[in-house]
Order: C-alpha cells, then sequence, then structure tokens
C-alpha cells in the first residue's frame, strides 16, 4: 500500500501545482486522495479525478453519511421501513449499483488473474476461494460485502482525519515547522518518507496520534455484541448483548 500512496501523492502534487492560484477544496482533494489509495488496494485500479465511475461512487460516500444520522436508528430496529423511507431508499441504491460494479470488477479478475500472483484484496481473496475449504467463511458473496465495507470505512474516515490534521496545522504554524524539521533531519535529502521512517520521527508519530484523538471521527466506534455472559464493575451483561464504545468520552475527558 505504501506504493499506492506515494503513487497518489504523485497525482495529487500536480493537481496542486495545475491548480495554484485557483480556489481548491481541501475535502474533495483528501477524499480523492484516500478513495484512489482504498480503490488500488481493493481493485488493483485508481480513477482520475473527473471519471464518470470515480464520480458515482464519490455521490454514494455522499449518500451513506445520512445513515449516521441519529434518526435513521430506526432502521435498525424496524428493518421493515428501510424500503419505505426515501433517504435510506436512495441508498440503497446508490448501495446496489456499488455491488454491481463490484461484481463486474471480481468477473474480469477471474478472467485476469494468474494464481500465485495475487495484484490486489480482489487476488488475495480469490487465492482462499481456490482452496475450497467448506469449513470456511471465505465466499463471493462475501467478498462483495467486504469490498463495499473496506471501501466506505476506509476513505471517509481516513479523508476527515487528514482534514483536521491540516486545519490544526495551518493554526498552529510552530507544531507544522517542528514537524517539517523532523522529516528534513531523517530524510537527508531523500525525496520521499518509507513507512519505517516514521520509528525515527517521535514528534510527527505524536501529533498523528493527536490529531486521531482530536478528529475523532467514528465517536462510537464499531459497534461490538458479547460472545458471553459476563460481569463488568458488578454489571451482569448476557450473551448477545450489542455494546456500544463511547469513544468520545475516552478521548475527550481528563
Amino acid at each position: 500500500m505504501e506504493d499506492q500512496i506515494h503513487e497518489e501523492l504523485h497525482h495529487t502534487i500536480k493537481i496542486l501545482d495545475q491548480s495554484a492560484g485557483k480556489t481548491l477544496s481541501p475535502q474533495v482533494m483528501f477524499h480523492n486522495i484516500t478513495s484512489n489509495v482504498i480503490f488500488k488496494f481493493l481493485f488493483g485500479t485508481r480513477y482520475e479525478y473527473d471519471d464518470e465511475n470515480k464520480v458515482r461512487i464519490q455521490r454514494l460516500l455522499r449518500l451513506t453519511k445520512v445513515i449516521n444520522k441519529p434518526w435513521m436508528m430506526i432502521y435498525d430496529f424496524i428493518p421493515k421501513v428501510r424500503s419505505v423511507m426515501e433517504p435510506n431508499k436512495k441508498v440503497l441504491k446508490m448501495i446496489e449499483a456499488f455491488q454491481s460494479f463490484s461484481v463486474s470488477r471480481v468477473n474480469e479478475h477471474k478472467k485476469s488473474r494468474i494464481p500465485g500472483e495475487p495484484r490486489d484484496f480482489i487476488d488475495c481473496y480469490l487465492e482462499e476461494l481456490d482452496k475450497k475449504n467448506d469449513a470456511s467463511s471465505f465466499s463471493e458473496e462475501q467478498l462483495i460485502s467486504q469490498l463495499f465495507d473496506l471501501y466506505l470505512a476506509g476513505t471517509d474516515t481516513t479523508a476527515n482525519t487528514l482534514r483536521t490534521a491540516f486545519l490544526y496545522l495551518m493554526n498552529h504554524p510552530q507544531i507544522q515547522e517542528r514537524c517539517q524539521q523532523e522529516i528534513d533531519q531523517v530524510l537527508e535529502g531523500k525525496d520521499r518518507v518509507t513507512f519505517e521512517d516514521r520509528h525515527n520521527m517521535p514528534y510527527m508519530q505524536a501529533v498523528i496520534h493527536e490529531v486521531q484523538r482530536v478528529a475523532n471521527t467514528v465517536p462510537l466506534s464499531a459497534f461490538h455484541c458479547t460472545t458471553r455472559d459476563t460481569e463488568l464493575l458488578g454489571y451482569s451483561i448476557p450473551k448477545g448483548t450489542m455494546i456500544i464504545q463511547n469513544m468520545m468520552s475516552v478521548l475527550k475527558e481528563e
């Protein structure tokens, strides 16, 4: 994935050079970057920022934000209303479009892949399917579902975290300068940073972790479920109980 990130940064730098003196939306820029990195990881390809497929998929991202609104939780408790409420109908239509797109890409991979030489996530998953283990939970249906989950969860959260990072660095230029000094010192003239370089950048690492704390892009985290009866701080929690973590409390309270 490191190479994919550098490839996308190369394209982004060209866009920034071409946009000098023009108005540029950071939100769109960061979503384009993260979307293409995840896309390349999953499907083995990237799209130009004005590509029709790319625009359609990013429209799905905007629509799915509706699901995160508190009143939309009614769909989880009363499933029958999902096909009636207009906002949810639009989201479901876009999800179906993404799934159809994913199916077509999986079929293309089946024809073009070379066993033992995986190019991306789809190829790796198909390698597991080739093993034909009856006890395995791997299936084509699960693959399509995984593609959707990974794309959706990986794009919006990362883009919003990057926006938060840039906002805080703009408002705290002394922090930005210190980060740049550490990066320059570690790179020693190299033109790009690597994942391994992070071990020599304690200040940069601290800034990144603080940004993630402040951004808190998923305040309720991912829902969990107890696998057995348990007890916590004197409270009995039966097996099968839905657990919702309040990350806002963990990250904000002293």
